[in-house]
């Protein structure tokens, strides 16, 4: 099992150090070379849909970034650490606050609606400090171009 996750993209931008790149990010049916066959995968009204977004990355890029050229193809590559943390903060940690305090504040109070009420104003500060410490994550959880 691979320790990277891939992406192909195409060279969109190239700036001061950063190279932004366009990736085609998809689901598992988008990427099934049978999902247009497939009747479990699309309802009838979906089937001419591929369930495929596409994104736009930063990637720092101090020393090979006069090499590429807008256009050009890519791979971008994350570690499987990177996603994992990823994956941590934008997910499990938030699930274990809202769990806390819905049950903190239902043992406290006996009341299910404030503590729905308070569990899910709880994520707000949270999401307000991951965005205020944006750049150390950013310099933490980055993506790399592979050679």
């Amino acid at each position: 099992m691979s320790s990277k996750i891939r992406h192909d993209g195409v060279v969109e931008r190239i700036g001061d150090g950063i190279v932004t790149v366009r990736i085609l990010q998809t689901s598992a049916c988008a990427g099934c070379k049978i999902a247009s066959h497939c009747h479990s995968a699309l309802s009838p009204a979906d089937k001419g849909s591929s369930e495929a977004k596409e994104r736009l990355v930063d990637v720092k890029c101090a020393t090979g970034a006069s090499s590429l050229t807008i256009g050009q193809p890519v791979v971008v590559t994350a570690s499987a650490e990177v996603a994992g943390l990823a994956l941590l903060y934008g997910f499990g940690l938030p699930f274990l606050l809202l769990l806390a305090v819905l049950l903190g504040v239902y043992l406290a109070t006996g009341s299910e609606l404030q503590a729905g009420l308070w569990s899910l104003l709880s994520l707000l500060p949270y999401y307000l400090v991951l965005w205020l410490l944006r750049s150390a994550m950013a310099r933490r959880l980055s993506f790399e171009l592979e050679e």
